[in-house]
């Protein structure tokens, strides 16, 4: 890793998801994790990468992790990577979750140099009823997945 400096902004509210995910990849990469409520965006210079991270809601990332972002300065070339888990899988044109964050951060002048998604426990809505969706996950080997992501990033900044 060098001495790079490297934050992962995450948020992980109703099963632990999105946050066994993030410490995953924060082992990888030697990364300090905070909550978005837990961010001075003035100190987000201070670092060479910034994991932004969340479960999907309905579709949409967490408001706490995209009120962060609407709060950031202009950042020319910070580097950045997004990731995320969800009761369904990312991809096609109703579940593309990681466009609205990208469009984003690319907005702000971000570079984003890698995208994760993968299955996560879902209970939301009607789902709780039947028992949820995807119980177990993410399981090894979607833990297993982000391990391989993170090492993709580590290579894409040494």
């Amino acid at each position: 890793m060098g001495n790079k400096k490297i934050l992962i902004i995450c948020i992980s509210t109703h099963h632990g998801n999105t946050i066994k995910i993030a410490k995953v990849i924060s082992d990888i990469l030697s990364a300090k994790v905070v909550k978005p409520t837990d961010v001075d965006i003035k100190n987000v210079f201070d670092y060479d990468l910034i994991g932004f991270g969340s479960g999907i809601y309905f579709g949409n990332y967490h408001k706490s992790l995209l009120d962060v972002i609407n709060k950031s300065p202009i950042l020319k070339d910070k580097k950045v990577f997004i990731f995320s888990t969800s009761g369904m899988k990312q991809g096609g044109l109703f579940n593309n979750f990681n466009k609205a964050l990208k469009d984003k951060l690319l907005k702000k002048g971000f570079d984003v140099i890698g995208e994760f998604n993968c299955l996560g426990f879902d209970t939301a809505g009607p789902l709780k009823a039947i028992g949820g969706l995807n119980k177990n996950r993410p399981n090894e080997k979607d833990l297993k997945k982000a391990q391989d992501f993170a090492r993709e990033i580590n290579n894409k900044i040494n």
